[in-house]
């Protein structure tokens, strides 16, 4: 093996690379809050709700858990996942017409395309199948595109919803949704879940679990080694990932078997993790009290000490 992607791989009696950044179902680790986060999915799915909102920082894990759920989703549910969609209310109804494989020619006015779209909602229904958008990175959208989202679940049949969003994004996502002029979106939002980082005690079964995956026998990262990793990437599994695949080719070079602290620090130190996150420091733990911090002179803790005619004439 040549390549800088396997070479460590056969030297530590692994039977593939186990940190790619590639998403592979073979390796998903279900730790609390990716449960969690996948079972507010599903149950947003199931209960028909109108917009389901899932967030969650670059990295953590919300494009897995989606590939997961369209991969466990039956013949009576159509899909249609868009991914960075842009522009006017005309060109959305594009986007989403051709990820569910309707036909959407450029010629066509909006009128059209929304009759187009209504038309085959209500198809899919009478064969009694329910159809379910996906935006990922859908804090991209524009308040334009939101608000037409939003109209397109008016789209039903007495009490049976025909259309489910879901919205995939980053934390400002939902910033974007509590804004005042969207209020009626959010609303509409039935279920919604933020996925946290990884904490320390995560992490380090994160790697233990990727490794076994990959066919590890030992616990090849020193548990200081998976503290300092979490610390490094603040939990995020896809710098996770990037830290851990970094710290074992080093570990290769120096014929070590172990992944320990202090190769994880030559890595940091080298500079090669570029996406590297300073843990915060450590609150001091004897903090000076704010209300004596700096007093000036002549001053208490009360406020400025205002002293007694008496006083004022010694």
């Amino acid at each position: 093996m040549n390549s800088r992607l396997d070479i460590y791989t056969s030297y530590f009696g692994l039977t593939e690379r186990p940190f790619s950044l590639l998403p592979d179902p073979g390796f998903l680790y279900w730790s609390p809050i990716h449960k969690r986060a996948y079972t507010i999915l599903e149950y947003g799915i199931l209960t028909r709700a109108p917009i389901t909102l899932i967030t969650g920082e670059v990295g953590a894990g919300k494009t897995t858990i989606l590939h997961h759920l369209l991969k466990s989703m039956g013949d009576d549910v159509r899909i249609g996942l868009i991914a960075n969609a842009h522009g006017d209310r005309g060109e959305l109804l594009r986007w989403v017409l051709q990820a569910l494989a309707q036909p959407a020619p450029v010629q066509d006015s909006y009128v059209d395309l929304f009759g187009r779209f209504q038309q085959y909602l209500i198809q899919e229904y009478a064969a009694g199948r329910r159809v379910v958008l996906i935006f990922d990175e859908a804090q991209n959208l524009s308040r334009e595109s939101l608000e037409e989202l939003r109209m397109l679940t008016n789209i039903n049949s007495n009490k049976d919803e025909l259309l489910q969003l879901v919205l995939v994004g980053q934390p400002e996502l939902r910033d974007v949704i509590r804004r005042p002029d969207l209020i009626q979106f959010a609303q509409r939002v039935s279920a919604a879940f933020h996925l946290e980082a990884m904490n320390s005690a995560t992490v380090r079964a994160y790697i233990r679990h990727r490794l076994e995956v990959a066919g590890a026998k030992d616990d090849i990262f020193s548990p200081s080694a998976a503290d300092m990793i979490h610390d490094y990437t603040g939990g995020i599994p896809r710098l996770v990932n990037q830290l851990c695949d970094l710290s074992m080719v080093y570990a290769y070079t120096k014929n070590h078997k172990r992944v320990l602290r202090l190769t994880v620090q030559q890595v940091l130190e080298d500079g090669v993790f570029f996406a590297a996150r300073p843990p915060p420091k450590p609150a001091d733990p004897n903090p000076a009290d704010p209300n004596t911090a700096a007093l000036k002179p002549g001053e208490t803790k009360a406020g400025p000490l205002i002293l007694s005619r008496h006083a004022q004439s010694r």
